[in-house]
């Protein structure tokens, strides 16, 4: 009798999942077009989040971030598109936000986006649900409020995440403007990075940390340091690792990581504040092509890629460019080469296991600089703004568009690409 009563529950329980499922997730989007951002759109976010960064601030002194609609809406998609294909539209009233997003999901039978509409009202402290609708799934205020105010409190029970979730103090909504109160904690931004990197990705990335110290402090060692010779003693330990029982993708990802903190001039500790106290790989000025912006501009899009997955990857190639040549060197079409050629080696080398253990043969087999990076001597760079206009009369014009195509279809053409 028990048994068959157990046997009811636990179909009826997979039944109502299921049935949650299905409701959630729909075949269209609630808020429609990804949000595509130019490099305007990028310089403007980075400029809030700056403007706005808390650490820059006096701690156990409390503090308000006023910001508008608009800025608001744009810095939540540019987060969003951070992690993944996302839109959203924030609509403030006076002791009000109504929030909607849409997240676009893999590829499935069921639906390929998950829609959140959302009504918050103003409260003393941090807002409540009015309404709350996840797909066609109404979920009941109270219900949305309780499950709230649950996870608020074990968060603040953590010892983990009690001091994130006790620093923002009161959220108020007025017409197209929110205000946050807030009480910083100077110790926050590391508790969290720690928390950020699990601990058995700290240790595989420690692995190929101390792989560079003994690859950078050989004695007798060159002052400058090919590319490919780097990515081949890294990859030499993803292969073996990988040999071991390792996951091919996980182990190139690591392996990404580690070789474009050092390439591009900073520690793990960025990201690891136990990595501050790992011993320290000896600089050394790393080249692509004989040019060590190649080489940075190659291995930091690789890492955006195989980390995030995302379009942002170039976006942020194009928007160093556009910086560069507003008083800096200059837009160049070579540089914007290597960004897309690192993320086509970070997709290639981390998006799936065939794809992973390709690219660790052919490296571990020595693959050239011109395997992984197309020729581009021939390519426009050291263009000024005022040049480049007229050349190319900007971002998305015909003339730009078949430059980008030709570089693109000379990294199509590389063997480790095909």
């Amino acid at each position: 009798m028990w048994i068959r009563f157990l046997l009811i529950l636990i179909i009826v329980v997979l039944l109502a999942l299921l049935s949650v499922i299905y409701l959630s997730v729909e075949k269209h989007p609630l808020v429609t077009g990804i949000a595509q951002f130019t490099p305007a759109h990028i310089d403007r976010a980075k400029h809030i989040l700056t403007r706005n960064d808390p650490r820059k601030m006096k701690a156990g002194v409390l503090r308000t971030i006023s910001i508008s609609q608009e800025d608001l809406d744009l810095v939540v998609s540019y987060l969003a598109n951070s992690y993944g294909k996302s839109s959203s539209h924030i609509d403030l009233q006076q002791g009000m936000a109504r929030v909607r997003a849409t997240v676009e999901l893999p590829p499935n039978p069921i639906g390929r986006y998950l829609n959140v509409d959302a009504k918050l009202r103003e409260t003393k402290s941090l807002p409540r649900f009015e309404h709350l609708r996840i797909g066609k799934l109404p979920v009941p205020a109270f219900v949305a409020n309780w499950l709230l105010q649950f996870g608020i409190k074990r968060l603040q029970a953590s010892a983990d995440y009690g001091a994130a979730a006790d620093v923002i103090k009161n959220v108020s909504a007025s017409d197209e403007m929110l205000r946050i109160v807030f009480e910083w904690n100077e110790a926050l931004p590391n508790h969290l990075k720690a928390l950020l990197v699990p601990p058995k990705e700290q240790e595989r990335l420690k692995a190929y940390h101390e792989r560079l110290v003994e690859l950078t402090g050989k004695h007798g060692s060159k002052h400058k340091l090919r590319s490919n010779e780097l990515m081949q003693a890294l990859f030499e330990l993803a292969t073996q690792r990988t040999h071991n029982g390792g996951d091919a993708a996980v182990e190139n990802r690591a392996a990404i990581i580690v070789m474009a903190f050092y390439v591009n001039g900073k520690g793990l500790g960025a990201i690891i504040p136990a990595a501050r106290q790992w011993p320290k790989p000896t600089s050394r000025s790393v080249t692509m092509g004989g040019r060590s912006d190649f080489s940075q501009h190659f291995t930091i899009s690789a890492a955006l890629a195989s980390t995030a997955g995302s379009p942002l990857s170039d976006v942020i190639g194009l928007y160093k460019e556009i910086k560069d040549s507003q008083g800096g060197s200059g837009f160049s079409f070579n540089d914007i080469a290597a960004d897309r050629a690192g993320t086509r080696f970070g997709e290639l080398a981390t998006t799936s296991g065939s794809g992973a253990q390709k690219v660790q043969r052919q490296l571990t087999a020595g693959l050239r600089e011109s395997d992984i990076m197309p020729e581009v001597k021939d390519l426009p760079e050291y263009m000024q703004e005022i040049e480049f206009k007229r050349r190319y009369g900007g971002i998305g014009s015909p003339a730009y568009i078949k430059m980008a195509n030709e570089i693109e279809r000379r990294i199509a053409a590389l063997p480790l690409y095909r």
